[in-house]
């Protein structure tokens, strides 16, 4: 353990938050630690003109915008990264990266999180359809997938890129052995399945984890949602919300509403004032508070569009427009 370590947050007390006063203090400490050890966020809250010590609550720490994934190595500066995860990119944009300088704590997020949701990965057979993450060995959402298949130890559990009959052949396999299955997969290879074959999964959970990748025309949500219960007999299509830039993950078992383990807030911002919140139900930019990411930045204003709810679920209703976005994000200019 490096000699600055000791000034980082124990990994067990992010993991074992209670409630609202444990989140409030361990994220204040995360916050503390980041502002002095990562040289960006500390280069970001100086334009800001913010002094760490007078930040007293977790209302004021500023949020550091997404982008800076994709301009800068976000990484405490005494700190090694142990592997980089990247976004996918096109060739109009430049691919975010997150270097991560300890797996353990996205394992341990992930799991802890899944269980929190699911229960325990071994009582499932996990088929994951995920073209065009397949392809790209540093994609985080392989490595999440991988690490549940290794916890799950189901003989038939497999990835899938493009082989249909396949995946369909084992499907039924795994129905007639009575094993419960999850199906995962990007919005547009499930719709390519759904098209294919017509499945009586009732007994199966199905994620889309979003992203028609521009083979498909988007619809809504709503609309996809109610196709992929028609073609593969369920009553509510599950989803999953994690991005490169986080180490953890939030789920939704149905209409799209998504909740966080203790360890994660979602927060909204206002769209004119990137500094503002806004009151629960009003549609603003989803700022996104990620404890596990101790060792990047554990506050990041994202590129989603979202809406908050009392009971701490949000939704995310799309990309923002960056270009209608006011106020300044000052280091991605």
């Amino acid at each position: 353990m490096e000699h600055r370590d000791n000034q980082a947050v124990q990994h067990s007390r992010i993991f074992g938050i209670q409630d609202e006063a444990d989140f409030e203090r361990v994220a204040l400490d995360v916050f503390h630690y980041q502002a002095a050890c990562c040289s960006v966020y500390k280069r970001y809250l100086q334009l800001l003109g913010i002094e760490p010590a007078v930040v007293k609550a977790v209302t004021e720490i500023p949020f550091l915008p997404v982008e800076m994934f994709r301009d800068a190595v976000v990484l405490a500066d005494h700190k090694l990264a142990e592997t980089v995860f990247r976004s996918s990119g096109t060739t109009e944009s430049t691919t975010a990266a997150h270097h991560v300088a300890d797996l353990s704590l996205y394992r341990q997020s992930l799991l802890a999180g899944f269980v929190r949701q699911y229960g325990d990965p071994s009582g499932y057979a996990l088929l994951a359809l995920l073209p065009t993450y397949l392809e790209r060995p540093d994609a985080s959402l392989v490595y999440m997938v991988k690490a549940l298949m290794e916890q799950s130890q189901h003989p038939l559990n497999g990835f899938f890129i493009d082989d249909l009959e396949e995946l369909h052949h084992r499907i039924v396999q795994l129905q007639k052995e009575g094993k419960r299955i999850m199906l995962i997969g990007v919005t547009f290879a499930l719709l390519d399945l759904a098209d294919q074959y017509k499945l009586d999964l009732n007994n199966a959970v199905v994620i889309e984890t979003g992203g028609m990748k521009g083979r498909r025309k988007e619809i809504i949500r709503e609309d996809l949602h109610d196709r992929l219960c028609a073609r593969f007999g369920v009553t509510t299509i599950h989803s999953e919300y994690g991005m490169t830039e986080l180490l953890s993950q939030a789920w939704s078992s149905g209409n799209g509403r998504y909740v966080t383990p203790p360890w994660m807030r979602i927060d909204i911002g206002d769209m004119n004032d990137p500094f503002q919140r806004v009151s629960n139900g009003t549609t603003g930019v989803v700022r996104v508070i990620d404890l596990a990411n101790l060792y990047s930045c554990s506050f990041i204003a994202t590129q989603d569009l979202g809406k908050k709810y009392d009971d701490d679920s949000f939704e995310v209703l799309g990309r923002i427009d960056t270009s209608d976005l006011r106020g300044c994000n000052l280091m991605v200019q």
